[in-house]
């Protein structure tokens, strides 16, 4: 296939600028993969299409990215900060950055943060072309979350004035760049009520990288070139995964890339099960033809026209059927990209 028969049409209204609230008022197209009947409901109405011994399985990872405007010493040039992760191994206060203008600061380098009293210095340049910074200070952490910006998508223009919601309510291991946005349709309560009927609950980590937003470059889609992303499947997930008597859903596109990847390592390895514990860095690319070994189920948004997600979409319900379920969520006033609506594909 080429990258042209996964273009559409999403006029720029459609795109979500701002996200409901509560989180779980989302609508909710459900879309029966064997039979392609669609059915139209709300998020809050999850328990409903759920079933005792169904396992969720959710990407814990938390929005770490911050972006920041400091200034050079001496000259007061501004230099944009987008900071990606820790990068602990080589000390504290040491993250993964991009920088703008990148020119402007080389390794020894130095860019200041008046505003909370914060300088940082450029430790090396990175394969990607950011730099490892080192900051120098006193409480780094706190005066990064306090002058940092939300990192949201470009397509996001409005101003987020709560920064927590384009966290998870379950967030919680720092690392990512943007949001499993699939999980943000998540309350706490819909999470407690899913358990009390029986629906089983698993996370797992899959540190979403900036590569995410960039789109495919070449028509052959066999010739683009995924980007890697650290995930983590621990023995407790994957014991869950292997020991579910039900469905298993993964919430969001970044869980079903972590589960597919154990699941291809449980392959290799012949152990006969779904998947294998497992940490480390994949750059699975799923498209269509793709065969599915560890998830049942998938709860994603409506994603991006011409994206490695929505290929990853295609494969997992069927060409003609995302075809079909895009036009008709198109036609039918859904809310598209990051805070947008979501589907459940079952």
């Amino acid at each position: 296939m080429r990258l042209s028969d996964f273009d559409y049409n999403l006029p720029e209204e459609r795109i979500a600028q701002i996200p409901l609230e509560p989180r779980d008022s989302s609508r909710l197209l459900c879309v029966d993969r064997a039979s392609g009947v669609r059915e139209h409901r709300i998020f809050r109405e999850l328990p409903e299409l759920l079933r005792s011994g169904d396992l969720l399985v959710l990407n814990e990872t938390r929005v770490s990215a911050l972006r920041l405007f400091g200034e050079r010493p001496g000259t007061g040039g501004q230099i944009e900060v987008f900071i990606l992760r820790p990068a602990i191994e080589h000390g504290d206060s040491v993250f993964e950055a991009l920088v703008r203008p990148g020119k402007k600061l080389l390794p020894g380098q130095r860019v200041q943060f008046p505003e909370v009293d914060l300088e940082a210095e450029a430790l090396a340049t990175l394969d990607n072309g950011g730099r490892l910074l080192r900051f120098l200070g006193e409480d780094v952490l706190e005066k990064l979350v306090a002058i940092g910006r939300v990192p949201l998508p470009p397509y996001i223009t409005a101003p987020l004035t709560n920064k927590e919601r384009y966290q998870t309510v379950y967030a919680k291991t720092p690392g990512s760049a943007a949001a499993p946005t699939a999980g943000l349709h998540f309350t706490p309560e819909l999470l407690e009520k899913l358990q009390a009927q029986g629906v089983e609950i698993a996370r797992l980590r899959l540190d979403v990288g900036i590569g995410t937003f960039r789109p495919i470059k070449t028509e052959n889609i066999a010739e683009h070139v995924m980007h890697t992303e650290t995930y983590a499947v621990s023995e407790a997930t994957a014991m869950a995964v292997n020991q579910c008597s039900g469905r298993v859903i993964a919430v969001g596109t970044t869980a079903l890339r972590a589960l597919e990847s154990a699941g291809r390592l449980a392959d290799g390895q012949g152990s006969g099960e779904r998947v294998v514990a497992v940490e480390g860095e994949t750059g699975i690319f799923i498209t269509p033809g793709y065969a599915f070994g560890a998830v049942d189920g998938l709860i994603t948004n409506f994603h991006q026209p011409r994206s490695s997600l929505l290929l990853l979409v295609a494969a997992f319900m069927g060409y003609a059927s995302m075809r079909s379920a895009y036009e008709e969520a198109l036609g039918k006033g859904y809310r598209f990209l990051s805070f947008g609506d979501a589907m459940l594909a079952v």
